[in-house]
C-alpha cells in the first residue's frame, strides 16, 4: 500500500481542540500536528506537554482560556479564525468528572450546574461558535468526546453520566440539522483511559478509594478488569479515531458514535 493511501487530508486544514493541555486532549493534538493539522488548542492552564509539541514545523497556537465560562470557547474560536482565517475541524473534548461518593443526595445544584457546564455547554458553545465556519468551510467536521457512562449510568458519577448523554444526543440531533449544509458531527465515547482523570492524584480511582475507604489501585484494577481486554485504553488509542473521523477518510460517517471501551459495554 502506497504512502499516499494513508493521506488523512488533514494536512494544512485548520483545527481547534478543547481540553488539549493533557489527557486525550493532549493526544489528539500531537495526531493532529502528526497530520500535517494547523491546531489551535484550548486550555485553561498550559502545560510543559503542550509546549514540547512546538517546533519541527508543527503550527499550535495554544490558547489559555477558561472553557466552562459562557464565553470561553468563543473566545477560542474566535482565536482560531483571527489566526487562520477559517476552520475545517472542531474537536470536542474538553470535559471532567467529580465521583459522587455520598450519594445523589449529597449532589446539590452547583454539582449539577458545574458538571453540565464544563461537559455540555462547553461544548454546545464551542459548537455555535464554530459552526458557521465549518459550513463556509464545505466539508467541516465536528468530533465530540463523550463517554461510556452515556450508555452505563453509574450512581458514583450519576451526574456526569446524566451529562455525557445529553451530550451524545445534542451530536446526534445536530448532525441531522448540519449534515445537509456539508458538516458532518461524530461522537467517540471511551471507558476508563489511561490519564490522570483516572489515575492522577486527584482522579477517580484516588477519590473513590478515599471516598470508599480502597485502595486506588485496587479501584483501577477493577474497572480494568469490566473491559474484555482487561486493561484501560491508551489516550493515542482514542485520539486515532478522533482523528480518523476528523478527517476526509471517514467519507460519509455523521451521526455515530463510537465505543472505545475494551469490550466493556455488553449490549449492542
Amino acid at each position: 500500500m502506497t504512502a499516499a493511501a494513508f493521506d488523512l487530508g488533514l494536512a494544512g486544514q485548520t483545527a481547534v481542540v478543547t481540553g488539549a493541555g493533557r489527557g486525550i486532549g493532549l493526544a489528539v493534538t500531537e495526531a493532529l500536528l502528526a497530520a500535517g493539522a494547523r491546531v489551535v488548542a484550548g486550555t485553561r492552564n498550559r502545560t510543559g506537554a503542550l509546549d514540547d509539541l512546538t517546533g519541527g514545523g508543527a503550527e499550535l497556537t495554544v490558547v489559555e482560556v477558561d472553557l466552562a465560562t459562557p464565553e470561553g470557547p468563543g473566545t477560542l474560536v474566535a482565536a482560531a479564525i483571527e489566526r487562520h482565517g477559517g476552520l475545517d475541524v472542531l474537536v470536542n473534548n474538553v470535559g471532567a468528572v467529580r465521583p459522587r461518593v455520598d450519594g445523589f443526595l449529597a449532589t446539590t445544584d452547583a454539582d449539577w450546574d458545574w458538571t453540565f457546564a464544563v461537559n455540555v455547554m462547553a461544548a454546545v458553545r464551542a459548537t455555535r461558535s464554530a459552526l458557521p465556519h465549518l459550513i463556509a468551510a464545505g466539508d467541516g467536521r465536528i468530533v465530540t468526546v463523550s463517554s461510556v457512562n452515556a450508555r452505563l449510568p453509574d450512581p458514583l458519577v450519576i451526574d456526569y453520566s446524566a451529562a455525557k448523554a445529553a451530550l451524545s444526543s445534542f451530536c446526534k440531533a445536530l448532525s441531522k440539522q448540519v449534515g445537509a449544509q456539508g458538516v458532518r458531527v461524530n461522537s467517540v465515547s471511551p471507558g476508563p483511559v489511561e490519564t490522570a482523570l483516572w489515575k492522577g492524584t486527584d482522579g477517580v480511582a484516588a477519590t473513590v478509594g478515599a471516598g470508599l475507604g480502597l485502595d486506588p489501585g485496587a479501584v483501577a484494577e477493577t474497572a480494568a478488569a469490566a473491559a474484555a481486554t482487561g486493561r484501560f485504553t491508551l489516550p493515542s488509542e482514542v485520539a486515532d479515531l478522533v482523528v480518523f473521523l476528523a478527517s476526509r477518510r471517514s467519507g460519509n460517517v455523521t451521526g455515530a458514535d463510537f465505543l472505545i471501551d475494551g469490550g466493556m459495554t455488553d449490549t449492542l
